[in-house]
């Protein structure tokens, strides 16, 4: 009997480009630091690149999370801010109190004393009726890189929209005119986020502040 093997290759698509006529930005919302006590308007980030992420501590990719440190850390001459967004929309992933995410971190996982050194935000939605209304901006303004929703036992909300979030993880970067630029599905390597932020701020015409001289 002959048997034809067919491999089927599929290539992912890690991440698109926002749309180009995004009339707002996201100057206008603002979020509530982990701890309660600061009420940060987004406004206090112009002029500088940022970039959103849904972030969860027992999630198969919190190994990110180091990642991303180092991620803030090597593109700070650049001015990038990374936020983070706890989100328990997948998989209850993030069970724990706004109290509990820190201690989480530090000693479950990523654990070792890991300390995140860029700022998180309260828990909540990002997808569905509740879902925080800087994330509904990003959404919109940015194609999904996949096509694939996913299953429907993860998907705890409504109502379910095609730009929706599929998992932890997913990051938004915000031009340092405050508009969404470009979007990475949950799976892309910090590497390649890394790749493409310097790929597109050179593009923007962007340079290291520390390798700018002065007169």
């Amino acid at each position: 009997m002959l048997v034809i093997v067919i491999n089927i290759i599929i290539f992912l698509i890690f991440q698109t480009d926002c749309y180009k006529d995004v009339k707002d930005t996201i100057y206008e919302y603002s979020a509530v630091t982990l701890n309660g006590k600061e009420h940060i308007q987004f406004n206090q980030y112009v002029g500088k690149p940022v970039l959103f992420v849904n972030v969860a501590t027992y999630c198969g990719l919190t190994a990110q999370y180091p990642e991303l440190n180092t991620l803030q850390e090597e593109l700070k001459p650049f001015d990038l801010v990374v936020l983070g967004f706890p989100c328990n929309q997948f998989g209850k992933q993030e069970p724990g109190e706004n109290s509990e995410i820190l201690p989480g971190l530090k000693y479950v996982r990523p654990g070792g004393g890991y300390v995140p050194n860029f700022q998180l935000f309260e828990k909540g939605d990002v997808n569905g009726e509740k879902e925080q209304k800087v994330f509904t901006f990003l959404k919109h303004s940015c194609p999904h890189p996949s096509d694939v929703l996913g299953s429907l036992k993860h998907i705890s909300w409504e109502p379910i929209k095609v730009h929706d979030i599929r998992w932890n993880f997913e990051k938004f970067l915000v031009g340092p005119d405050g508009v969404p630029v470009m979007r990475w599905f949950h799976k892309t390597p910090v590497i390649t986020v890394k790749s493409d932020i310097l790929d597109k701020e050179i593009a923007m015409g962007l340079r290291p502040y520390n390798l700018v001289s002065t007169p």
